[in-house]
């Protein structure tokens, strides 16, 4: 069964999808084992179970919220052979805009109602 991902008033974007695709923003080519050591490196993803984050790659492909793409320029063939390199789609740039602007609203109703301070620390 293949994950849909919804982003016209669908439901919230599971954490992982999102911050794929915020990997994926800057807009150059990413492998797999890249975009991984970046999630490990943020908050809540030090222990990414790869198979887990493979599967969830194979549902982001299927729904076309990222495709296959060639290595950046001065990747060495022999490397860019072995890894398979992947881009944001047009859909996947604007479900993480969606996504992005769902999240930034819940943060400022969580400040309305003191849940959260402006200020990092509070």
């Amino acid at each position: 069964m293949t994950t849909r991902y919804d982003a016209d008033g669908g439901p919230a974007l599971k954490p992982l999808v999102f911050q794929i695709l915020l990997a994926l923003g800057e807009g150059e080519p990413r492998h797999g084992w890249s975009i991984i050591r970046d999630l490990q490196d943020r908050d809540g993803f030090a222990d990414i179970m790869p198979g887990h984050f493979y599967r969830t790659l194979r549902a982001m492909l299927a729904s076309g919220l990222i495709e296959e793409a060639d290595p950046p320029a001065g990747i060495d063939d022999e490397e860019g052979e072995r890894r398979r390199y992947f881009r944001l789609t047009r859909d996947g740039v604007r479900t993480a805009r969606i996504e992005a602007r769902r999240l930034e609203a819940v943060v400022l109703e969580s400040r309305a109602k003191r849940l959260l301070s402006s200020n990092r620390r509070g």
